[in-house]
């Protein structure tokens, strides 16, 4: 394995570990502190932190199995700095950070929708597997 697809798998592992608590806390603690709409915010933040963990997951993968598979790991640091910028802006702004800094979530989702579109392009540019 090389060490940017460990680099990413260990990204991915850990942004859906932190996911995993972190819905845990929205769906068992976080009601009594949040008011509805900031705890429909905060989840909307952890569902998109987990679409994408496992999108890092995937292109982590894609990238060890095809050439070139520099689409595939450019694809995976769009998908972390989504997660930093949209879903980490969420949880913020919903737990009682300036409203301000909300501004960043639409830069995190153009860079999830980035790395959607540069994990098709890698799709397209790796070389075909011949079966024996």
């Amino acid at each position: 394995m090389t060490l940017g697809g460990k680099i990413l798998l260990i990204i991915a592992a850990l942004s859906l570990f932190e996911a995993t608590a972190l819905g845990a806390w929205a769906a068992h603690g976080l009601d009594a502190l949040l008011e509805p709409r900031a705890l429909e915010s905060f989840r909307t933040g952890v569902d998109y932190q987990f679409y994408h963990g496992l999108g890092i997951l995937a292109v982590a993968a894609l990238g060890e199995r095809y050439e070139p598979a520099r689409q595939f790991r450019l694809a995976g640091w769009l998908f972390a700095a989504g997660t930093v910028l949209f879903s980490g802006s969420i949880y913020a702004t919903a737990l009682g950070a300036p409203g301000w800094l909300g501004s960043a979530a639409p830069v995190g989702g153009l860079c999830f929708m980035a790395g959607w579109l540069v994990c098709a392009y890698g799709v397209w540019r790796a070389a075909p597997i011949v079966l024996r």
